[in-house]
């Protein structure tokens, strides 16, 4: 199991599946989650790997350069997870929406390049393209909302519309909103998300 908070919502609303960011944990975007919608359940995770004592969700080389094995490896660790937990606490697994930050954002991401049923929805705040050359599922029917910033030092513009054009060419249903802001997450953002959030 991965450490993780649950709190459950009102009878048939979704699951946010919360992912933080490089060294955050399982308590970073409740509040998030709460402004996105205070009535959903919430599954929070902390990632399972340590980098210098920073949670993180999987592997990288480098900043910027991830470990493919170690990244396909927690992505189905992750995956099984959600079913297990689904099992648990009794919730529809047809009915998860990530809501990702940088790193959680990225394996978010690898969720919806892997598997096509594992994510209804997400919300993907400044990820970059989790895998290259790889073959996605089918994502017809899945929406997805991308925050970015134009000054990202981390996440470059090219991560961002590299990634919009893969997953549309699978078929999902994206949406990309940019920010005059480099990697931080910002108010207006998050209520840019909700406001996405609201149409499902």
């Amino acid at each position: 199991m991965m450490h993780h908070i649950y709190h459950e919502g009102k009878e048939g609303k979704p699951v946010l599946l919360l992912l933080h960011g490089t060294g955050g944990t399982e308590q970073d975007l409740l509040p998030i989650a709460d402004m996105i919608d205070p009535e959903a359940s919430v599954l929070s995770v902390r990632g399972n790997v340590s980098e210098n004592g920073m949670p993180r969700f999987f592997k990288r080389l480098r900043e910027g350069v991830f470990d493919i094995e170690d990244l396909k490896f927690r992505t189905q660790e992750l995956n099984e997870f959600l079913g297990d937990t689904a099992h648990k606490y009794q919730f529809d697994r047809s009915n998860v929406i990530a809501i990702g930050y940088s790193n959680g954002a990225n394996i978010a991401g690898s969720l919806l390049f892997n598997y096509s049923d594992s994510l209804k929805a997400a919300i993907l705040h400044h990820p970059m393209v989790p895998l290259r050359d790889h073959e996605l599922p089918s994502l017809s029917g899945t929406k997805v909302f991308i925050g970015a910033g134009e000054n990202d030092p981390i996440c470059p513009a090219s991560e961002t519309e590299d990634l919009d054009e893969l997953l549309k060419g699978a078929g999902a249903d994206v949406t990309v909103k940019w920010y005059n802001r480099g990697h931080q997450l910002i108010e207006e953002e998050v209520n840019d998300a909700k406001q996405w959030y609201s149409t499902l």
